[in-house]
């Protein structure tokens, strides 16, 4: 039996202690998901906290409940990497020495920005959960207190210490829908929100992909993820915790999930239409919103943007896919006599359009071309479909037959 009283009171002291090391993050009203899904949508910016994540507020909690001795043996912690940045800025600036555990796989973003803040990085396993095991052998070996990144009270008191701010800044809130990993984060909005306002809904959201939270609700018993092929890496954990999923099956309102390419496209409308950075497991709750797995429809709803840590080049693969599917991207190829000059007239008709190239790649190699030929790919920058439509007219009419590829 969980003790929620206790576990409020506890928030309540987290956040005396967490105001000059955590920020209170704005609470952003956003017209554009708002118009998308028929409610108030409102996007709670943990992307913004120092360290780019939410988990500095429990890194720093449970830091600070440490005795003495404890803090002078150090700390160590196993994370993919914003709890590991977490615990690596709070250590540092209570003056505890700290080891992090990350799967060898983390993105080097975070690996670099965990060391950054002071931390000992250790490279182990591929998941999150052989991290884990490494980080527990290295504190029995050396009798440095193991934080964990959800499993622990004070983590979530710390977590929890985002549902007070949401309830002061939004106090008739309806919906609040919250990323799950572990579930320290949910489970600490849950217990502060429910507390303070007992009608709010509070969901939590899972990648498809790694939905052990889901899975363990519906069975009535923890549940180990069979696979975590997800790009939110943030909330790959193959099982959340004892403590984190009796509190999910007191107080969620329920557990749905978002499918990968779900989750890129709000990524790129967060970019686009919000200008806010958000990593893809930052952003399922949204994602739950935007694709209707949660009803927002006339109700106040709160999507928690949990962190900002995205890895750049993954970044750049989602803008320049979505720019693909969205049209405004597109591959022209077609076949075209390989003569002098035959280059220059397509690429002047190209420019006359007003349409930019991005990539010209011109193949005379292939076999499978005729000898006096060559294969044209032009990637360009399309405005509009009206404007495609124009430019394939106009190569046509100078003789050059090109047309939309899709490989």
């Amino acid at each position: 039996m969980v003790d929620y009283e206790r576990l409020f009171e506890k928030i309540q002291d987290a956040r005396d202690v967490l105001r000059d090391i955590a920020r209170v993050t704005p609470l952003d009203r956003s017209t554009t998901f708002s118009r998308m899904t028929g409610g108030e949508i409102y996007l709670k910016l943990e992307n913004l906290q120092k360290t780019g994540s939410f988990k500095v507020r429990g890194a720093a909690y449970a830091m600070s409940q440490l005795s003495d001795e404890e803090k002078r043996a150090g700390v160590i912690a196993a994370s993919a990497g914003n709890h590991a940045q977490g615990v690596a800025y709070a250590a540092t600036r209570l003056g505890i020495k700290s080891t992090i555990v990350m799967p060898v796989f983390s993105p080097v973003a975070k690996i670099h920005a965990t060391r950054g803040y002071g931390a000992n990085v250790v490279l182990h396993g591929t998941v999150f959960d052989e991290a884990l095991a490494k980080a527990r052998e290295i504190a029995e070996e050396t009798g440095a207190t193991f934080i964990h990144p959800f499993n622990n009270e004070d983590v979530i008191a710390g977590q929890g210490t985002i549902g007070l701010e949401i309830m002061e800044a939004l106090p008739d809130v309806d919906v609040i829908a919250v990323p799950v990993g572990g579930g320290g984060l949910v489970s600490g909005i849950a217990i502060a929100a429910k507390h303070i306002r007992p009608e709010v809904e509070v969901y939590g959201v899972e990648a498809a992909s790694a939905a052990a939270m889901r899975e363990s609700l519906a069975t009535g018993h923890l549940v180990k993820a069979e696979r975590l092929d997800t790009i939110c890496d943030g909330i790959a954990v193959k099982q959340p915790g004892e403590l984190t999923f009796e509190t999910a099956k007191d107080l969620l309102s329920g557990v749905v999930t978002v499918e990968e390419l779900e989750v890129t496209r709000t990524l790129f409308l967060l970019l686009e239409r919000a200008k806010s950075v958000v990593e893809p497991a930052g952003a399922v709750g949204l994602c739950a919103f935007q694709y209707g797995k949660i009803d927002v429809e006339g109700k106040k709803a709160v999507a928690v943007l949990s962190g900002g840590n995205i890895d750049m080049s993954l970044m750049g693969r989602v803008v320049a896919k979505e720019l693909f599917r969205l049209g405004r991207s597109v591959r022209l190829r077609g076949t075209i006599l390989d003569r002098v000059g035959v280059l220059n007239r397509i690429i002047g008709v190209v420019s006359a359009s007003g349409v930019n190239v991005i990539e010209i790649i011109h193949d005379r190699a292939d076999p499978d071309i005729a000898p006096n030929k060559a294969e044209l790919t032009m990637v360009l920058e399309i405005p509009e479909q009206s404007a495609l439509d124009a430019l394939l007219d106009t190569l046509r009419e100078h003789g050059f037959q090109f047309e939309v590829y899709e490989d």
